[in-house]
């Protein structure tokens, strides 16, 4: 019986130093992440930091990615590493290694769209996800919904015209004293809000772009609306119970404006006919409960199977670039070892077009 094909996946366009190892069984031989723990005393990434920590751990990460899988570098079938986009230094740290075991072992080279990696993980975690599907990608530095045509190929309806809505998150938590990745720690304080009626009626926050043509977002005057609230606030540290209200309305607030995009969105989509029609939620911020449920209850009117990743697989990690690997590796589609590598890199070529002509008028 033939054994089925390995791919190594590296990943380290951000603050995660992850490899893993992929089978094109779907199954997850190896799964290794190091969170970077240097960041938290910024409150946010250092670009600088995060590139040493990767180029520190990278190789002990692939020796105990491969003593946890059982295997050897004999027994790959080829390397995926994300190629961008993403903070440069670790992207090449990340590019390098794949590099130089690919040409140590003759193995084939997969440069990966880290959006790509997020958009394609519903495949590695459920074997029934057809193209195409509608993709909601939201993460602390992207924030788009595209249409997943197949692989390498995307339509993208909707982007945030400022910020991201993950920075949203993480600039609120950083306001309210709540420390960094500030996702996590707000979805958990707005679980101590009693009532969240009344916790919107006392801190009613703006929703950008609610009703308007389109789907793309805006969530700048949402930051901008929760520091002038804060600032108001009496001077001193926020109670507890005063806090978790306003993380409760932020985080509906955030709920409404996705849901109201998503319903612009589903009617492009169901335009296209889709024989299996399905609205998948993926990035970091799809690892929040309460906006899943909110994602999962407007499939369900519409008739879309709703798919989310396990919560693991949400936050960036290598099993998402080995699967996008294996993904295109089965098509053929692999790329020289002189490859770029990229700070930036739309999933929709021609949506970068387009921004890029309206950028010089």
């Amino acid at each position: 019986m033939t054994k089925p094909r390995l791919i190594l996946g590296i990943e380290s366009s951000c603050d995660e130093t992850a490899v893993a190892i992929v089978g094109e069984d779907r199954r997850i031989l190896a799964h290794q992440v190091l969170s970077q723990r240097e960041h938290l005393a910024y409150g946010g990434v250092v670009p600088e930091v995060a590139a040493r920590a990767h180029l520190e751990h990278m190789d002990h990460l692939v020796e105990d990615a491969l003593r946890e899988a059982g295997v050897t570098l004999g027994d790959l079938s080829a390397i995926a590493v994300t190629a961008g986009p993403g903070l440069i230094g670790g992207v090449l740290v990340g590019v390098m290694t794949a590099k130089a075991i690919a040409q140590v072992r003759g193995l084939p080279l997969i440069a990966v769209n880290h959006l790509e990696g997020h958009a394609l993980t519903v495949r590695l975690t459920d074997d029934d996800v057809a193209f195409p599907y509608l993709l909601l990608l939201v993460s602390g530095g992207h924030c788009q919904i595209l249409v997943a045509k197949d692989v390498g190929d995307y339509i993208r309806l909707g982007t945030t015209i400022d910020d991201a809505v993950g920075e949203a998150f993480d600039k609120t938590a950083k306001l309210l004293g709540l420390g960094w990745p500030g996702g996590p720690a707000i979805e958990k304080l707005a679980a101590e809000c009693a009532d969240i009626t009344a916790a919107r009626a006392k801190y009613p926050l703006p929703r950008p772009m609610l009703g308007k043509p389109g789907c793309d977002f805006s969530f700048s005057g949402l930051k901008t609306a929760v520091r002038r609230m804060i600032d108001g606030f009496p001077a001193g540290d926020i109670p507890r119970h005063v806090a978790a209200d306003l993380c409760a309305s932020f985080q509906e607030t955030v709920a409404d404006i996705l849901a109201d995009r998503i319903r612009h969105a589903m009617i492009e989509y169901l335009a296209l006919s889709p024989p299996a029609p399905a609205l998948v939620v993926a990035g970091g911020v799809a690892a929040n409960k309460r906006l899943r449920r909110v994602l999962e209850g407007i499939a369900a009117e519409k008739g879309l199977r709703f798919v989310a990743p396990p919560l693991k697989l949400c936050t960036d990690n290598a099993a998402m670039i080995a699967w996008a690997g294996m993904e295109r590796f089965l098509r053929g589609m692999t790329d020289d070892i002189d490859f770029p590598v990229r700070a930036r890199w739309p999933l929709d070529p021609q949506a970068g077009i387009v921004a890029a002509k309206s950028q010089k008028v």
